[in-house]
């Protein structure tokens, strides 16, 4: 079974890169989601409609079929700037551990709440975040606020709930219990019955209340609410660090991606995206580090996507991540571009996530930093549809262009070039923040 893409072929199929430039016949790629507990057959299937849309956009044939091995992934056969090219696409997945991290009692999710606050704002992190980019720290204020809202209109209506029991217990009640009391041997005490219209009435707002809270949870796909707050959460909970079974997940990861480089490839490519960014630094930099890229083997590519770096390396505990930021930034064995957009109000869009920790060395190389430019690249139509819908534009990275410039997703993972020389000579974007606005710079505890 396969899914085929034929472009329309009279279109024109250009590139913006010299056609001199060595070529990738065959191709790893390994994509490392973000905090997401949908299984990995999502990207598959858009990777295969967006990638349709946008070969149909810019003239090229793109197919895919099933991807033999026990990980999750796909096959890509695809012809760009007359060359045929084949990739091997993985999934690196831990949807599992986050499924695992969100499985919280509605109490146990405003522990959370309280506790995430507190580590963001006690730290001075949550202050200093938002010298960078309001939009994402508006992001993360938003599971607070909304679940505030969500907990005080259950409330509310809990309240109101237990008012309107005490007035039909006064419209009615009490001539029930008149009557009741009026028999022959027949007395009930009138305190005993005050009390027990006190606990029928809260208990039942307290029941329409957790009612309500459980609807609001029930309806998370709407508003996301207690998925951003598990997210934050999970950061925040170790202070930075990394939780001991994602490190071990990580191991794994490093060990696959390790593999490939001792492969038949012309290129290893890494995509990290949102969350998924910081894990393929550390993953990255403990791979070099122990001499995992060996010279002469595959080109080693990484493209960091809508990355939000800086809410975890301006945490206390993040000493390991800042480190591998230092230490990933000067290193020759890989090319590292980050690829961001002002539109997209959930990333930290242009900030150089090594600069901005405050761990920029002397020599720094990477990343290139560069812009996605949703204003431009998109057409005025589609930007319109998409401009308030913040979630679905934190995956637009993964998505067709309706006016492509030099950021092409399937190009890069697709095509005949690789992350190198595809961007050889390139500028880093003018609007990039290097600031180094962190309070903590640390890189050992």
């Amino acid at each position: 079974m396969s899914d085929k893409t034929k472009s329309d072929k009279t279109k024109s199929d250009k590139t913006p890169a010299d056609q001199t430039t060595p070529q990738v016949r065959r191709r790893r790629v390994f994509y490392i989601p973000g905090y997401d507990p949908i299984h990995p057959r999502r990207y598959r299937e858009l990777y295969r409609t967006e990638g349709s849309a946008q070969a149909d956009i810019s003239g090229y044939d793109i197919a895919l079929s099933p991807r033999a091995g026990e990980n999750y992934g796909w096959h890509v056969d695809a012809t760009m700037e007359g060359q045929t090219t084949q990739a091997e696409v993985e999934v690196l997945v831990w949807s599992d551990i986050v499924r695992g991290s969100m499985a919280s009692s509605i109490p146990a999710t405003y522990l959370q709440l309280i506790r995430t606050a507190y580590t963001y704002i006690a730290s001075g992190a949550l202050r200093r975040l938002m010298w960078l980019r309001k939009g994402p720290v508006i992001a993360a204020l938003y599971p607070v606020g909304m679940l505030l809202v969500q907990l005080m209109t259950a409330i509310g209506l809990g309240v109101l709930a237990a008012k309107a029991f005490g007035w039909l217990w006064v419209g009615g009640g009490q001539m029930i219990i008149a009557a009741l009391s009026s028999g022959e041997g027949s007395a009930l005490d009138g305190s005993a019955i005050s009390v027990g219209r006190t606990v029928l009435q809260w208990a039942l707002g307290g029941a329409v209340a957790w009612w309500v809270l459980n609807w609001f949870k029930a309806k998370d796909g709407k508003f996301f609410a207690y998925y951003l707050m598990h997210d934050y959460a999970y950061s925040a909970h170790y202070k930075g660090a990394n939780p001991p079974e994602l490190e071990a997940r990580m191991s794994q990861f490093k060990e696959t991606i390790g593999a490939a480089l001792r492969d038949d490839v012309d290129e290893v490519l890494v995509v990290g995206h949102s969350s998924g960014a910081h894990l393929a630094v550390s993953i990255l930099a403990d791979l070099i580090r122990e001499g995992g890229v060996a010279t002469g083997g595959p080109a080693l590519g990484f493209l960091s996507l809508g990355q939000v770096v800086p809410m975890v390396s301006f945490l206390p505990d993040a000493h390991r991540l800042r480190g591998d930021l230092q230490s990933l930034s000067t290193r020759g064995e890989l090319t590292w571009v980050d690829v961001t957009a002002p539109g997209d109000g959930c990333a930290f869009a242009l900030c150089d996530p090594v600069a901005v920790s405050g761990v920029a060395p002397a020599g720094q190389k990477w990343p290139l930093v560069l812009s996605a430019a949703f204003t431009q690249t998109l057409s005025p139509a589609r930007w319109k549809a998409l401009r308030w819908k913040f979630f679905r534009l934190h995956f637009q990275y993964l998505c067709a262009f309706d006016r492509v410039g030099d950021y092409d997703y399937f190009r890069i993972t697709a095509g005949p070039m690789t992350l190198r020389d595809r961007f050889a000579g390139r500028k880093p974007s003018k609007s990039r923040i290097e600031i180094a606005a962190s309070k903590y710079t640390s890189v050992a505890p």
